[in-house]
């Protein structure tokens, strides 16, 4: 369930709040999104919390009416009431739409597009 150690940290978090849900099956959760980033995202657990560890996930997060960025994720961890993900699927879309999100809450076009270099190279 561990995300390799070079990956960790190498992707800016930004706090973001946005209408988030999360699904696994036949199981829906409301969730309330932490941070998001090139590489996954952070939620508060819901509950209760039924998830399968070992099955992928996918997330729905609503940035306006007709804006949503859509990804399967993996669990890479759960602490403290938090649930970290991993993407491991995310469409041509919903990246772009990421990526536009990162650019204007960083404000370093640079560093955004030193992560985009590592994402591919992953």
């Amino acid at each position: 369930m561990r995300d390799h150690p070079a990956n960790r940290r190498r992707f800016k978090r930004i706090a973001f709040d946005a209408k988030t849900e999360l699904s696994q099956g036949e199981h829906r959760w409301p969730v309330k999104l932490l941070d998001l980033s090139l590489k996954g995202l952070l939620i508060e657990r819901p509950e209760p919390w039924l998830g399968d560890e070992g099955k992928m996930f996918s997330v729905d997060i609503h940035l306006s009416k007709d804006v949503e960025i859509r990804m399967d994720v993996q669990l890479s961890h759960d602490s403290n009431r938090q649930l970290g993900f991993v993407c491991r699927y995310i469409g041509l879309e919903s990246v772009s739409s990421l990526r536009r999100l990162i650019e204007l809450n960083m404000g370093d076009e640079a560093e955004l597009e030193r992560e985009l270099g590592v994402l591919i190279d992953i």
